[in-house]
């Protein structure tokens, strides 16, 4: 047997549908980019429109208000994906931890050998001649070819390569005589 056509609810559902096709694709971008996957801002956006859909009093809003109330109800969509549970990312630490002590170059001593060499190193630095701090902070900071460094500090290229060269023999010298 047919149930009789209502056309109240076929209204609403165009009306929905409208909406689903102006809005869904800019939803969906946001979404998407505040859930994990495609999957899941796919539910969220489905999960809206049938918020809309169910909502009693939806349907009497004005335009510009619909479209406030679902980018309210899509904001709250995704905080209540963020505060279930199932959607927090959970890690055993333990695994953490051999994880991340699993490169050798992170674990805590080598780290800090590492600071205490850069100390030395910024120690010996601050006692080279100005100049010398220069060509260096050009070259390797700046990264600046020495026909660039030669032009700003005023020197011949071959001076800036021979003053470059020696001020890293210097330091190298230094280092492993440490």
């Amino acid at each position: 047997m047919q149930q009789p056509l209502d056309l109240g609810k076929m209204e609403e559902t165009h009306t929905v549908s409208l909406l689903y096709q102006r809005y869904a694709p800019g939803i969906f971008s946001y979404l998407h980019l505040h859930v994990h996957s495609r999957e899941d801002a796919e539910d969220l956006l489905v999960d809206t429109f049938l918020a809309a859909c169910e909502s009693p009093s939806f349907n009497a809003l004005s335009e510009d208000k619909q479209r406030f109330w679902l980018w309210r109800v899509v904001r709250n969509k995704v905080a209540d994906y963020y505060r279930s549970p199932a959607h927090r990312p959970m890690a055993n630490v333990d695994d953490l931890a051999d994880a991340l002590y699993a490169d050798e170059s992170h674990a805590p001593e080598l780290l800090a050998e590492r600071a205490e060499e850069y100390l030395q190193l910024r120690t010996q630095l601050q006692q080279l001649p100005w100049l010398q701090q220069q060509i260096l902070r050009l070259r390797f900071v700046n990264d600046l070819t020495s026909a660039d460094i030669a032009n700003a500090v005023g020197k011949s290229d071959a001076a800036v390569r021979m003053m470059l060269s020696r001020t890293l023999n210097l330091l190298r010298s230094i280092y492993l005589k440490k």
